[in-house]
C-alpha cells in the first residue's frame, strides 16, 4: 500500500510559527549571564529556603498567569489542543513545583546519619548543598515543560540557571522568553535563544551542571563536552522504546492505551511506544482493535481533529517519510506537506528494515511478532537499553520481562504513565540517558549530597594516632 499524499483542505489547521521568531542572543550577552549568574550565586542569596520558596511561588503565579499564552504557542508551533498543551505540559509543571514547595523545608535539612562505635563520639550528616550555575537545554517535542521541570529542581536546590530552548518551536520560545524575563531576576534565571552555534558556544563554557533532553547522539555530545571540566551531567535521551503484547493480553485496553501513549503529540514523545512486538496468535485482533481505536480517539477525518498534532518541521517530516518507505504499510500512510500531517501508519516490519535502526519520533507504529515471550525479551536486550519498555499481559509474567530486561521505567498494561508520578524517578539508562531527575529526585539532581563529620574536642581518643596502641583490640572491634 503505497503513502498517500493529500491536497491541503483545513488552511486554518496549518500551523506555523513565522511569525514568532527569535533572534540569537549575543555569545558576548551569553558570557555576560554567565558571569553575572557566577558572582550572584558566590553571594549566597540562592541558598535561602525562603527566597527558594518565594522563586517557586512567583514561577507558579507566573505559568497561570500566562496559561492561555502557553497554549496558543503551543498550537502554533505543534498543533497541540489546549487539553493536550494543559496535561502534557502545564498540569505536569505546576503539580511539580507544588509538590517542592510542600517539601522544600524537609529536603533541605541536614540528613543525621548513624556513627559506628568506633568513630564515636564524633557524629555525621549530609548537608544538601546546589551545585552552583546550571546549563539546560530543551528539544522542541515538549518544548515548554522540558525546559521548565528541570527548572524546578534547579531552584529547589538553590542554584542559578541558563536556560536554552529549542530554535525549532519559535513562538513558545516567544512565551518562555517573556515568562522569564518578568519573573526572575536574570542573575538567577535567564534565558538564551539561537540554533547550533550558540549551543556549541554554550557547551564551550563552564557549568557546576547541564541537564539536556534530547536525542542519544547529541547527548555524546554534551558528555564530550561536559568532560572538558568533568561537569555533571543529566542526560535525558530516547531510543526504541518497546511494547510487547502478549497473548494474555486484554486487546482492547491494550490497543486503547497503545494507541493513546503512540499519538500523543503525534508519537513526538521519547517514551512513546516505539515499536509492537505482538504474540503471531493476537497479532491481526490487536491491530483492528487498533484501528478501532485510532477512529474513537480522532474520528474518521483525522487530520480535521483539533486534538490530532503535526509534525514539528519539514526536516523532521522529509525524514519520516524515508522511514515509512520501510515494510509494507497495514494502516494509514496518508501525508500533507503543506500541514506537516501524517496520518497514524501501522508498518508490518522485520528487524533490518530502516524504521528499526533509529528512534521514530512520529505516529508511525512497526509491527513484528514472537512465538514465545523470551523471543521478545531476547530482541530487546540485542538492542540498546531503551527509555521505556511496556508489556501488555499476564502482571506475573510482565514481572519477568522487568527481571530480564532493563530501561529506564516500566509500565505493565499500561503506557506513559510512569513519567505522571512525581515519586517515580524518571529517567534512561545507557544509551537512553544518564540520571533521574522528577519530584524529590529533581532537588537531589541539583544538589550535591555532602559528607559532615564533626568530632568534639574534649576527649581524643589515641588509637587513630602511631604508635597504635591499643592495636589488637582495635582489630578485633574493626574485625
Amino acid at each position: 500500500m503505497p503513502l498517500r499524499r493529500l491536497e491541503c483542505r483545513n488552511k486554518s489547521a496549518n500551523h506555523s510559527a513565522k511569525n514568532h521568531t527569535m533572534e540569537d542572543t549575543a555569545t558576548a550577552t551569553i558570557s555576560e549571564y554567565i558571569d553575572a549568574q557566577r558572582t550572584y550565586f558566590a553571594s549566597g542569596a540562592t541558598k535561602e529556603i525562603q527566597f527558594r520558596l518565594a522563586q517557586l511561588k512567583r514561577f507558579k503565579a507566573a505559568v497561570q498567569r500566562y496559561e492561555k499564552e502557553i497554549q496558543q504557542a503551543l498550537w502554533d508551533d505543534l498543533h497541540k489542543s489546549p487539553e493536550e498543551a494543559y496535561l502534557t505540559e502545564i498540569s505536569i509543571l505546576t503539580q511539580e513545583i507544588d509538590y517542592h514547595i510542600r517539601n522544600l523545608k524537609a529536603w533541605a535539612k541536614p540528613e543525621k546519619v548513624p556513627t559506628p562505635l568506633h568513630l564515636q563520639p564524633s557524629s555525621g550528616e549530609i548537608v544538601f548543598e546546589p551545585l552552583g550555575c546550571v546549563l539546560i537545554m530543551a528539544p522542541w517535542n515538549y518544548p515548554f515543560q522540558l525546559l521548565m521541570n528541570p527548572l524546578v529542581g534547579a531552584i529547589s536546590a538553590g542554584c542559578c540557571s541558563l536556560l536554552k530552548p529549542s530554535p525549532d518551536t519559535p513562538a513558545i520560545s516567544k512565551v518562555m522568553d517573556t515568562l522569564v524575563r518578568e519573573t526572575f531576576d536574570p542573575r538567577h534565571v535567564a534565558i538564551v535563544h539561537g540554533g547550533l552555534e550558540n549551543s556549541k558556544f554554550l557547551l564551550t563554557q563552564r557549568f557546576d551542571q547541564i541537564c539536556f533532553t534530547g536525542s542519544s547522539a547529541v547527548g555524546k555530545i554534551v558528555m564530550k563536552a561536559a568532560a572538558e571540566y568533568l561537569t555533571p551531567v543529566l542526560l535525558e535521551l530516547g531510543g526504541k522504546s518497546p511494547c510487547i503484547v502478549d497473548e494474555s493480553a486484554n486487546l482492547k485496553i491494550a490497543a486503547k492505551r497503545i494507541t493513546w501513549g503512540k499519538l500523543i503529540n503525534a508519537g513526538q514523545t521519547c517514551i512513546a511506544p516505539d515499536y509492537l512486538l505482538v504474540h503471531t496468535a493476537v497479532k491481526e485482533a490487536l491491530l483492528q482493535q487498533i484501528i478501532v481505536q485510532i477512529r474513537a480517539l480522532y474520528g474518521d477525518q483525522i487530520r480535521d481533529s483539533r486534538f490530532y498534532p503535526r509534525i514539528v518541521s519539514q526536516r523532521a517530516l522529509d525524514r519520516l517519510k524515508g522511514l515509512m518507505e520501510s515494510g509494507r504499510v497495514y494502516y494509514g500512510g496518508e501525508l500533507d506537506e503543506a500541514e506537516k500531517f501524517i496520518a497514524p501508519t501501522i508498518l508490518e516490519v522485520q528487524p533490518d528494515d530502516a524504521i528499526m535502526q533509529e528512534e521514530i519520533f512520529g505516529p508511525v507504529l512497526p509491527v513484528m511478532t514472537f512465538e514465545k515471550l523470551d523471543e521478545a525479551v531476547n530482541y530487546i536486550n540485542s538492542q540498546e537499553k531503551p527509555l521505556a519498555l511496556y508489556y501488555f499481559g499476564n502482571a506475573r509474567k510482565g514481572d519477568e520481562v522487568v527481571a530480564k530486561t532493563s530501561s529506564g521505567g516500566v509500565c505493565i498494561n499500561d503506557t506513559l504513565m510512569h513519567i505522571a508520578n512525581h515519586h517515580l524517578p524518571f529517567g534512561g539508562v545507557g544509551n537512553s540517558g544518564l540520571g533521574k531527575y522528577h519530584g524529590h529526585r529533581s532537588f537531589l539532581a541539583f544538589s550535591n549530597e555532602r559528607a559532615v563529620i564533626s568530632t568534639p574536642v574534649a576527649i581524643d581518643l589515641p588509637f587513630k594516632y602511631p604508635p597504635f596502641k591499643y592495636f589488637n583490640w582495635i582489630k578485633r572491634i574493626l574485625g
